[in-house]
């Protein structure tokens, strides 16, 4: 939905009162990143169980090409285990109301991204 700058943009703006956080993006395996930039652990969210062999089998595979960095797994709160970004993109393509699923931040421009695509359809 949104182009790397656009993403990034919208993380700094969320971020802006944490200041321990820096937004980067880049291209390729998260493991070379995180070795570029002297990281130590990647940590990965987790939903629920269907998410964990997905995620286990890249935690192992990063594990060999890059044995000094640890995948940390930190599960979601159930308020939050059904949710996927394809649902709330979902929810905001129709019209509906995602403030109770996102940052407000992100709601914000996420809702003004599906309305510009609207109005650009309605032109056409």
């Amino acid at each position: 939905l949104f182009s790397v700058q656009e993403r990034v943009n919208i993380l700094e703006k969320a971020t802006k009162d944490i200041p321990n956080v820096e937004v980067k993006a880049f291209e390729g395996l998260s493991v070379n990143f995180a070795r570029e930039n002297k990281a130590q652990v990647i940590i990965r969210g987790l939903r629920a169980v269907t998410d964990f062999e997905y995620e286990l089998q890249l935690a192992q595979m990063n594990r060999v090409i890059a044995p000094e960095i640890d995948t940390l797994f930190l599960t979601t709160n159930l308020k939050y285990a059904y949710l996927s970004s394809s649902m709330a993109k979902e929810v905001a393509m129709y019209g509906g109301d995602i403030s109770e699923f996102l940052d407000p931040v992100i709601a914000k421009q996420v809702q003004e991204k599906y309305q510009a695509l609207q109005e650009d359809r309605e032109c056409k």
